[in-house]
């Protein structure tokens, strides 16, 4: 039996139609779940660790001392994997991702279809990018939150585990990749995808530290929408 023009049609509608419904469903339960609170936004007290939450408006990092009493970072991110090799910053940042997007997207106008495809269905590998910074400043985009230690431990552990190990059980550094002169790349486990972004990486690191985060998001504004608008915490 040929296949008519008008059964095209009706296949490419159907087909079009349930995209926009995933889409659509999608999108909605981002809302809904990046509006539902979990955890309490912890208060300064003595002996507090400070830490921050970062956005470059896409993308959120966790920001953490590069060292105190508990952990020295550069015992597996060495400031010599960056280009600068500063060692008078005193944070660094964490974010997780798809490895595509990171080392073959610098900029939204770089990205390939076949790079989102990947990232978006589970058939791309993952990074870490690691920053260091001198002392972030608050505002819109980068909040400070306060752990007492045992909520570092955990956070600590949590980012530890993102990690992928070599033989030896070094952290794996991806030569030749940075953004600037204070940042580098390193392998790193899980894979993205549309329900575990970038930004549900970061969600979940504060769940583990018990600090307020959204229910699930896969976007910034998920996180910060529960730190936006309510003030610093003094």
């Amino acid at each position: 039996m040929p296949i008519t023009f008008r059964k095209v049609l009706r296949t490419t509608a159907y087909v079009g139609g349930g995209i926009v419904g995933v889409v659509v469903v999608y999108a909605v339960a981002a809302v809904i779940c990046s509006a539902i609170p979990v955890g309490e936004r912890s208060q300064p007290t003595p002996g507090a660790i400070e830490a921050y939450i970062l956005s470059n408006g896409v993308h959120t990092d966790i920001v953490v001392p590069v060292r105190n009493p508990q952990i020295d970072w550069t015992q597996q991110i060495r400031y010599v994997d960056t280009p600068a090799a500063d060692s008078s910053m005193r944070y660094v940042g964490f974010g997780w991702g798809d490895k595509g997007f990171y080392l073959d997207t610098p900029t939204w106008a770089e990205l390939k279809p076949s790079t989102a495809f990947k990232a978006m269905f589970w058939l791309g590998e993952s990074a870490i990018h690691a920053t260091f910074h001198h002392k972030p400043t608050e505002g819109p985009d980068c909040v400070r939150i306060y752990l007492t230690p045992a909520q570092y431990a955990e956070l600590v552990d949590f980012i530890r585990k993102s990690f992928d190990y070599d033989a030896q059980g070094l952290v794996e550094h991806i030569k030749g990749h940075s953004y600037g002169q204070y940042d580098a790349f390193y392998e790193a486990k899980r894979t993205y995808n549309l329900f575990y972004t970038c930004n549900s990486w970061a969600n979940a690191a504060l769940k583990a530290a018990d600090q307020r985060a959204a229910l699930w998001t896969p976007f910034d504004g998920g996180i910060f929408w529960h730190y936006r608008n309510r003030g610093p915490v003094k």
